[in-house]
């Protein structure tokens, strides 16, 4: 039997392997998987949650919903994996956006489910932090919420804005901050001082 090392990977073989393990409602169990590395895939998920392979856009949204199913983190580094192949891929921010919110309760009540690109559902909370970065440069907010397994979503302007409006000022570690409830957790988002 020929080594799996000497298998060339490519778009189709993963897509194909990931159909014969997706078997079944949810989602397959990646965690579970340590296939051999066989390469690095021209795959890459721009900032905005575009899949690209060979430098265009993946036009399917099913297939980049297959893919976005084995999707895995290790190391810092993405991975899209099969029960028989790993392949590397490029993300240049985050691997999914959420394109959108409900909310649910008000105060330390609420709940805030976000939706990413790829059809994912995450509730914030503690299994599900949210997290704000600053440019050190612009000072300009970049939010993200964790969906599962490390891989997180970068949350969208227009549901940014919204959040926004959802915000209260609370205690958080000593100092006052601008954040959301969810989940029964407080996620700051911006120290109250620095919004005067």
């Amino acid at each position: 039997m020929p080594s799996q090392d000497n298998v060339t990977p490519s778009a189709d073989s993963i897509a194909a392997a990931a159909s014969k393990a997706a078997k079944g409602k949810g989602l397959p169990p990646v965690h579970l998987w340590n296939p051999p590395f066989c390469g690095d895939l021209d795959i890459r998920i721009a900032r905005d949650g575009t899949w690209f392979y060979l430098g265009t856009p993946i036009g399917r949204a099913p297939l980049v919903r297959l893919f976005s199913t084995i999707l895995k983190l290790e190391d810092g580094k993405y991975f899209l994996v099969t029960p028989v192949e790993k392949v590397g891929i490029t993300v240049d921010d985050a691997p999914f956006v959420a394109v959108d919110f409900t909310a649910a309760g008000t105060g330390r009540d609420q709940k805030l489910t976000f939706e990413t690109n790829v059809g994912d559902f995450a509730e914030a909370g503690p299994a599900h932090p949210i997290r704000v970065t600053r440019d050190p440069e612009t000072g300009e907010p970049a939010p993200y919420v964790m969906i599962r397994a490390g891989l997180e979503a970068l949350i969208d302007r227009k549901s940014f804005y919204r959040l926004v409006e959802l915000g209260v000022h609370e205690e958080h570690q000593g100092t006052r901050w601008f954040g959301l409830w969810s989940g029964g957790e407080f996620f700051p988002v911006i120290p109250s001082a620095e919004l005067g």
